[in-house]
């Protein structure tokens, strides 16, 4: 396992007590060798219950995988995002990572085909109740790595939620975490989604998901309720699914962004992992 430069934590001990039991195929699928992370899914129940320890800080990536990003990006891409900053995370810190939730609360797209969205109560309760079922077993510190923006109206209630059970969970806010390097490199007008940053930090992240030959400039004054393809309707007029100018996407703006988030997104776990646990009921 790789030495992490800080004190070993309780956490990190009962990871690699869990893993000394592992044979080396399912080590080289854990990527236990390179990163002090571990992912949850590729444990057996025992080893899961060796490292879901009251010290333990469980991370759960959310990321929609049928969310529409205009012409130029795939519906999946904020998947794609919650799956590259889990692996960045797991290199860095001793944490488990849950599985990726890939559906939530998505309001604002419902008007392009393949969007999908879950009521704001269900988004709210898929995440209390996917964190109550880990709490069970010790841990009681949970980082929502969140990549999207309406899907904050439904993890605060969820945070509410769940510190009346004694259990702490923060979670990313995608519009602030990174929110210096964007405004170092940002030069379009306005906008926030499938934009010159998102698609800059796809740039950086996997260009091969990125056709910037059908990228557009689409930025309208913003309307009340979310995007919509009809120019006469009360939402953001979009009929690319655009909001701002993805045409002045770089990859070195994107990786400007990205680490920036990155970083972001340590020290966030960080002071998760000093957090002081709330009274519960």
């Amino acid at each position: 396992m790789r030495t992490v430069r800080v004190p070993v934590s309780l956490l990190t001990c009962a990871v690699c007590t869990a893993l000394a039991g592992l044979p080396v195929q399912a080590l080289a699928q854990t990527g236990a060798k390179s990163t002090p992370g571990i992912l949850l899914e590729d444990l057996t129940w025992q080893q899961a219950e060796r490292v879901l320890t009251p010290d333990t800080v469980v991370v759960v990536p959310l990321g929609a995988a049928a969310k529409e990003h205009g012409p130029h990006l795939r519906l999946k891409n904020d998947f794609v995002l919650a799956e590259y900053f889990k692996r960045r995370v797991m290199a860095r810190e001793a944490v488990v990572v849950a599985p990726t939730i890939n559906y939530h609360f998505y309001p604002a797209f419902a008007e392009y085909p393949g969007s999908t969205s879950l009521r704001l109560e269900t988004a709210r309760d898929v995440v209390v109740d996917v964190c109550r079922s880990l709490a069970r077993f010790g841990p009681r510190r949970f980082y929502v790595l969140n990549t999207g923006v309406s899907t904050i109206r439904a993890l605060k209630p969820a945070q509410e939620q769940l510190s009346a059970d004694g259990i702490v969970m923060h979670f990313t806010d995608i519009l602030t975490i990174g929110e210096d390097a964007e405004k170092a490199v940002r030069q379009q007008e306005g906008g926030t989604h499938a934009d010159e940053i998102e698609t800059s930090m796809m740039l950086y992240m996997d260009p091969a998901l990125v056709d910037m030959s059908r990228a557009a400039r689409d930025y309208h004054p913003q309307g009340t309720g979310g995007l919509t393809r009809d120019p006469k309707g009360k939402g953001t007029y979009s009929p690319t699914g655009i909001w701002g100018d993805a045409t002045l996407a770089t990859r070195e703006k994107g990786r400007r962004v990205v680490e920036a988030m990155v970083e972001g997104m340590l020290k966030e776990i960080a002071v998760l992992r000093a957090a002081a646990l709330p009274a519960g009921r």
